[in-house]
This record gives C-alpha cells, sequence and structure tokens, in this order.
C-alpha cells in the first residue's frame, strides 16, 4: 500500500502538469481540416466566358493521322537510257506522293520523279497501280501525277497563310520499306529560302519544321492537327545525308495553284513583276530613310514588262501586296506566285520616303498577260531547251534596226548552254526563217523533225558581228 500511494500521486502530478502546460501555451491554437480542392495548372489563366484558347500539347495525333495515311502513296520511279552498244540501263528512285482528288490525282516533288520513263503508285493498302505524268515544276520542285481509280482517300488543303510559327504539325511519308510512317513537330519558321532550286524563276518560300523527314518522304503530307494538308515535305539541311533537325516544305497554297496549272495546261502559268530585286539590307535603309529592314527593293525593271507598265521605278522599295506585309523575297515570290498573267495586283512601295499604291497587271516572262495552253507548251519547250525568251520592245527594234527576240537567261547543263550561248543574244534568224516573236520562233522549232540541225543566226547589242549557234533536235 505504501508503494502504490507515490505512484498514484505521480501519475495525479504529471497529469496536472500537462493540463496546466497545455493551457499555458496552446490554448489559442485552432487546427483546421480542409476538404480537397481541384489542383490548377499555373502556366494557364482561367479562359473567360466565351473566350476560345489552343492547348499548346494535343494530348494525341491519332485523328489527323488516321484521316490523312491512307492518302500518302509510294513512288517508284523507273528511268531507262542507253549505253554506247545500244544496251539498255534501268536505274529506279522512289519518294512519296499525296492524293489531292478521288479521281487518282497525285502532287509530289519534281526530283521525286524526275527523267523518269516509268511511274508505279502503291497506295497504302498495298494495291500498285501505274501512273500517267501530267506535268512538273522545277521553279517549286512539284509534279503532278495520276493513277486510272475512283473513291480514292483524299486530303483537304488548309490556308498555309495561316499556319502560325510554333503550330503543331505532322509529316507523313510512304517510304518503300516502311509503309506509312508519321512523325510530328512544330512550324519553326515561314518563308525560309535555302538555296535548293537551280531556276532563274524558283520560289523558295519554304515552311521550316522539326518533323522528322527523311529522304524517302520526300513528297509527302504536312498537315495541321486537324488532319489538312499545310504543305509537300521537299528538302532537309543535313550534312550525313539524314534528318538533322530541319525539313523544309512547299506551302500548301502554292501547291495548290501550281497542280491547278498543271491540270488545265500542263505547265505552270506564272505571273511576273518583271523586275529583278534584292533585299532591303543597312546601307539600302540609310540610303532611302526606310523605316525598317521590311521590304523589297526593285534593282532593274525590266522594259514592256508588268512593273514598267504600273510605273515602278528602279529604288522602290515593295512593302505590300493585296493588304498583306511583304518583308522579303520569298514573300513576294510566294505571294505574287499564286497568281496568273493578266491578273491585277495592288501594289503598296515607297518611294522618296513616301508611300505609294499602284494596281499592276502581272505578265509572264515574254512580256504577255495571255494564258492559253499554247503558250504553256512554248514555256516548256524552251524550258526544255534551257532558255529564256522575250519580244523585243519596240524601242529596242528602233534602236538596233531590226527585229527579233531576247535571250533573258541560259539555264547551266542545258542545250543551248552547251553551245556557249549567252543572255543578251538577239535572235533574228531560225534555219533561215526570219524570227520576229518567240511565238513565230517556238512555232518553227516545233515543226522540225527529231534529230534536225538546229541553227539560230543573231547578234549580240554590243557586238555588231553576227553570231550563229547550232545543235540537234
Amino acid at each position: 500500500m505504501k508503494k502504490i500511494i507515490p505512484v498514484v500521486l505521480s501519475s495525479l502530478l504529471s497529469a496536472f502538469l500537462a493540463v496546466f502546460l497545455y493551457a499555458k501555451f496552446f490554448a489559442n491554437e485552432t487546427v483546421v481540416y480542409e476538404s480537397p480542392v481541384p489542383s490548377k495548372y499555373t502556366s494557364f489563366a482561367e479562359p473567360s466566358k466565351g473566350e476560345q484558347y489552343i492547348v499548346a500539347n494535343p494530348s494525341n495525333f491519332t485523328n489527323a493521322a488516321s484521316r490523312v495515311t491512307s492518302a500518302v502513296v509510294h513512288i517508284k520511279s523507273l528511268t531507262k537510257s542507253y549505253d554506247w552498244w545500244g544496251g539498255v540501263n534501268y536505274a529506279s528512285s522512289s519518294g512519296s506522293g499525296v492524293l489531292v482528288s478521288s479521281d487518282g490525282y497525285i502532287v509530289t516533288n519534281n526530283h521525286v520523279i524526275e527523267d523518269a520513263t516509268d511511274l508505279e503508285v502503291t497506295l497504302n493498302d498495298k494495291r500498285t497501280f501505274p501512273a500517267e505524268l501530267i506535268g512538273t515544276d522545277p521553279t517549286t520542285d512539284l509534279a503532278l501525277i495520276k493513277i486510272e481509280g475512283k473513291g480514292m482517300p483524299a486530303v483537304n488543303f488548309a490556308n498555309s497563310d495561316e499556319a502560325k510559327v510554333g503550330e503543331w504539325v505532322l509529316a507523313i511519308g510512304n517510304p518503300f520499306s516502311l509503309t506509312s510512317t508519321v512523325t510530328a513537330g512544330i512550324i519553326s519558321a515561314k518563308a525560309r529560302n535555302i538555296e535548293i532550286l537551280d531556276d532563274n524563276y524558283a520560289i523558295e518560300s519554304f515552311i521550316q519544321t522539326d518533323a522528322a523527314v527523311n529522304p524517302g518522304n520526300s513528297g509527302g503530307a504536312l498537315v495541321n492537327t486537324n488532319g489538312d494538308l499545310v504543305g509537300i515535305n521537299t528538302a532537309i539541311i543535313t550534312k550525313s545525308g539524314r534528318y538533322e533537325g530541319y525539313s523544309f516544305a512547299v506551302p500548301s497554297n502554292l501547291v495548290k495553284k501550281v497542280i491547278s496549272d498543271l491540270k488545265d495546261f500542263g505547265s505552270v502559268q506564272r505571273g511576273l513583276l518583271n523586275v529583278l530585286i534584292d533585299d532591303v539590307n543597312e546601307t539600302m535603309k540609310d540610303e532611302l530613310g526606310l523605316p525598317s529592314l521590311d521590304g523589297v527593293y526593285i534593282r532593274v525593271v525590266n522594259p514592256g514588262g508588268a512593273a514598267a507598265d504600273a510605273g515602278l521605278k528602279q529604288g522602290d522599295v515593295i512593302v505590300g501586296i493585296n493588304g498583306r506585309s511583304v518583308k522579303s523575297i520569298p514573300e513576294l515570290q510566294e505571294i505574287v506566285g499564286i497568281y496568273r498573267p493578266g491578273d491585277k495586283l495592288n501594289l503598296e512601295f515607297i518611294r522618296n520616303k513616301k508611300k505609294m499604291q499602284s494596281e499592276i497587271t502581272l505578265k509572264d516572262r515574254y512580256n504577255s498577260t495571255d494564258v492559253n495552253k499554247k503558250e504553256a507548251r512554248s514555256s516548256k519547250d524552251l524550258m526544255d531547251l534551257g532558255f529564256e525568251l522575250r519580244n523585243l520592245t519596240s524601242n529596242e527594234s528602233s534602236k538596233m534596226k531590226t527585229e527579233g527576240v531576247k535571250v533573258v537567261s541560259v539555264i547551266r547543263n542545258s542545250k543551248i548552254d552547251a553551245t556557249n550561248m549567252e543572255p543578251g543574244y538577239i535572235i533574228t534568224k531560225l534555219n533561215d526563217n526570219k524570227v520576229e516573236t518567240v511565238e513565230e520562233l517556238v512555232d518553227i522549232y516545233q515543226g522540225l523533225k527529231k534529230g534536225t540541225k538546229v541553227m539560230f543566226e543573231g547578234f549580240y547589242e554590243e557586238y555588231p558581228d553576227e553570231y550563229f549557234y547550232a545543235f540537234r533536235k
């Protein structure tokens, strides 16, 4: 009993001390248990009523991919050539293409089918068709081919002008060994010029993406997250020959115009300003008193061309077309490239530090506003030969006291280039037939049989002697 009493007293004393200390130091503290609330991403603000916003990273791309993969095809290109002993050699290459209509029209890159003697198309469902070449456009590296069929799966076109830098896109190709391939990335830049097309009239205003594109995917589709066509995958910048982070696509608006021309005329009907141009640099900006480096400087106005007729002059700086700002040569080329000869545009330009406007009627490279199949064939014949011509202006004819056509440019490694003809040559006769217009020259040339000797007679303005250039058709 004596041992229990101290234990009880000690317990009571401890309890009393605990109560005293709690009342002294913790009586005013309140503990609240809150019900959980939904978590929020700190990087997103709550949208106001009626406001729409784009999710930066879509949860998946399956809808877009499923809509497009069936419309992306594999193209096998077979080229037949002959050796010195009459033997036949064959070479093949391949790439991708995109069905753009339910009746079998397919757009691809010109370099995929260039020089092909036979074309074979394999659909995503493994069906194989022979293909017919409808037309090519080396200036944009595009080509149009066709297979026979109905109810083919085809893509819808997006408005590439509305594509935004940072927007998600898919690159879809059909290399032979892998059937369909889909990669994702974002639009890194627009209106890129990477100087890969060797043509005086080339349009390089590529959409740049970081979606992986390898050589077998050339000619494939670049689509937005709705599955609509934004561009045709065309090129990569690489040292290894494989994808290294940059790929480039021809914008869909330009694609749409080119394939429309190829269907209707067999070649592209290009509306031109008929000027030589440069991007604005710091020196030009300071000398001309320009507000910025935006714009395109007119270096030369070709006589009798569209710009000359509209009153534009050397030194003018084009800053807008049809209400759209023009900051660089690729932008100008892309905008003008979707129009045909005879179309009218409203140009905004700076002259003597003042903004001015002028309506311009586009012409072709021969200073004509007409569009017809004969001119399309003529243009193709001249490009196949390897030079570009225009009619002499009345002032030039009067000054030189002759009629004829002028060589504007010569394409490297062409038949004409092999003759050593140079730009500036005035052609007055073809096989002893007097030539006064480009149309007459083409008519005479088209009437010659294959293998016939072709002889040009003419002169250079700065040299009085006659010059002759010959080759076999």
